[in-house]
Parts: C-alpha cells; sequence; structure tokens
C-alpha cells in the first residue's frame, strides 16, 4: 500500500516541473526515436496497455531515463519469464487505484450499511529496457511495423469516421460545438503534415465525448479560461495523447494551445488529484470512441492480443 497524497504529489509535481519549462510532458514520447518504430501507449508484459495516469507516468520516466521500448513488468513477472533485472537498475512506479466494500455502522440510523472503501496500491515496474534474458519475442518488438504512410492512413480515416461524429471542414478554426453537435476542421489543405490534421482531430473528437448523450462530461466551466474550461481542455489533450498512440499518429503541439500551460499550471497546484482525474476522463473518451468502431477492428485488436499471449508462459 502506497499513501495516496505522496502519489499524487510525486506524480503532479513531475507534470508541474515539466509544463513551468513549457514541454507538456504527453508530448515527450515522440520528441526522442521510439525503439518500437511506432508510438505506443505504455504496455504490461502480456501486451494489454497501460490506462489513465500511469501512461502519463510512464511516459515520462521513459523519457526522462532514456528507455525506447514500451513494455514494463514487475521482477517478478521479468523472473518468471526467465529474465533478469540488471544490477542498479531502479524501478518506476506504477499505480493500481480501486474501491473495497466494508460494513459500517450508521452511526445516525444504527443500521449497518456497505460502503465503497478508495484504496491505492503501487507497484514497482522496470522497462525491458533495464531487463536481461527475456525471451525474444519482447526485443522483437522494437522492430518497425511493416505497413506504408498510405495504409496506416486509410486506417485513421475509418476510426474518426467510425465514431459516427459529424465533422466539418471550412474556415481556419478547429473545434467542437456542443449546440449543433459537431466538429469543425480547416480542410486539410490548411495543415502543414498530415500528422497535424490528425492530431487536431483527436483532440476535438475527445471534446466530441463531452456531449450530453454520451459521456456528459462537465466540469462547470462558465467562461473562457476558468478551471472548469482549462481542465476540459486538459482532457482533449491527454484523450488525443492517448488515441495517437494507439493510431500511430505523431502529434504536433498546437501554438494556440500555448496560452492554456498557465491555466493547467494554475488547476494541477490547487489541486494534487487533477491530472489524475483529467486522465481518467481522458481514458473514458478514448475507449468509448474505440467501442463505436466495427467489429473488424475489435477483431484485429484480440487478434494481437492472442499472439503476443500465445508466447507467455504458463501460469504456476
Amino acid at each position: 500500500m502506497v499513501d495516496k497524497k505522496d502519489v499524487y504529489s510525486r506524480i503532479t509535481d513531475k507534470i508541474i516541473a515539466d509544463l513551468e519549462q513549457g514541454v507538456r510532458p504527453w508530448m515527450k514520447p515522440w520528441s526522442a526515436e521510439h525503439a518500437a518504430g511506432k508510438i505506443t501507449r505504455p504496455l504490461r508484459y502480456n501486451g494489454q496497455p497501460y490506462s489513465g495516469i500511469n501512461i502519463l507516468n510512464l511516459w515520462m520516466d521513459a523519457t526522462e531515463k532514456g528507455f525506447s521500448a514500451p513494455i514494463w513488468m514487475t521482477f517478478k513477472q521479468a523472473k518468471e519469464l526467465g529474465g533478469n533485472v540488471r544490477k542498479g537498475e531502479h524501478g518506476s512506479l506504477s499505480v493500481y487505484a480501486n474501491t473495497f466494500k466494508k460494513t459500517e455502522l450508521d452511526t445516525s440510523t444504527g443500521e449497518e450499511v456497505e460502503r465503497d472503501i478508495p484504496f491505492m496500491k503501487g507497484y514497482t515496474v522496470f522497462n525491458v529496457d533495464q531487463i536481461e534474458g527475456l525471451p525474444d519475442q519482447y526485443y522483437a518488438l522494437a522492430k518497425a511495423p511493416d505497413t506504408t504512410p498510405e495504409e496506416r492512413i486509410a486506417t485513421i480515416e475509418e476510426f474518426f469516421a467510425g465514431t459516427g461524429a459529424e465533422i466539418k471542414h471550412g474556415g481556419n478554426k478547429a473545434y467542437y460545438s456542443v449546440a449543433s453537435d459537431h466538429i469543425q476542421m480547416p480542410p486539410f489543405e490548411a495543415f502543414e503534415s498530415r500528422e497535424g490534421y490528425y492530431a487536431t482531430l483527436a483532440h476535438e473528437t475527445t471534446h466530441w465525448t463531452r456531449h450530453p448523450t454520451r459521456l456528459e462530461r462537465d466540469f462547470g466551466r462558465k467562461r473562457w479560461g476558468d478551471e472548469g474550461y482549462a481542465m476540459e481542455e486538459l482532457v482533449a489533450e491527454l484523450g488525443a495523447a492517448f488515441l495517437a498512440a494507439d493510431l500511430d499518429i505523431t502529434p504536433e503541439v498546437r501554438e494556440d494551445h500555448a496560452a492554456y500551460i498557465q491555466s493547467w499550471l494554475k488547476v494541477l497546484k490547487e489541486d494534487k488529484k487533477a491530472i489524475f482525474t483529467a486522465a481518467a476522463h481522458a481514458q473514458r473518451a478514448a475507449e468509448l470512441l474505440h467501442s463505436l468502431q466495427s467489429d473488424q477492428e475489435l477483431e484485429v485488436k484480440a487478434a494481437n492480443e492472442h499472439t503476443m499471449n500465445s508466447a507467455q508462459p504458463e501460469p504456476a
């Protein structure tokens, strides 16, 4: 068990330090060569992606320590796979949060009631780059995918079409309108790169999930630039980063979002849980967008996970 306040502070303080330098830590994984040959979320030893705040924390650690592999595992998991954590290596924090039920006496009624008690556990995990002797598959994943840019772009187009979001093109601003429930994008040709177009679309599509008929996400924003506005923009930034990892997009920093950094700093300094909340909302947004895809995408995902899992050792 870990001290929740300590975890909130440690992770939030790391993000604040980067933002104060003008760096968005969720953009950092793309600033250095990635040995996996593509952008990806951090992965567990069995190929399952991490979620929520663990994505940000492990991305930051990978960047800080110069890791290029996307796979992480505990000391025990490495040992069970025949690997060995190199002497002197220091692990990274992985957080698991959940609730357990506890029966308590309600002093106002004198009756026993069942309550959900939140808890948080911390695990130490090591990057594949810190481990020797693992099966070849863990190092073979560092090969670039055998796809062409045209195929990747076609897949991305299909993904956004699969959400069912109404996407209009025209003008020189990108935004999502709750009132009309549509995404407005400048023409594709107006962007300096196709990655910039798709990353921007990922951002606005994350906003699209906040509609009352979908996730009904509302931080009480009343005017441009207030804390509620800043939180929604933070969710969209993180959601776009998560989708970029899933879709193999290299995002580009939008200059029109530079003004948000000070707002994010204010929110994070006042509430150490804010980044955890934003990451959780971003995770839910990404999951919703994936859930709207066709059965074909889900079958491909299941096949990829089966390939990874088939090489795992049988549980003891």
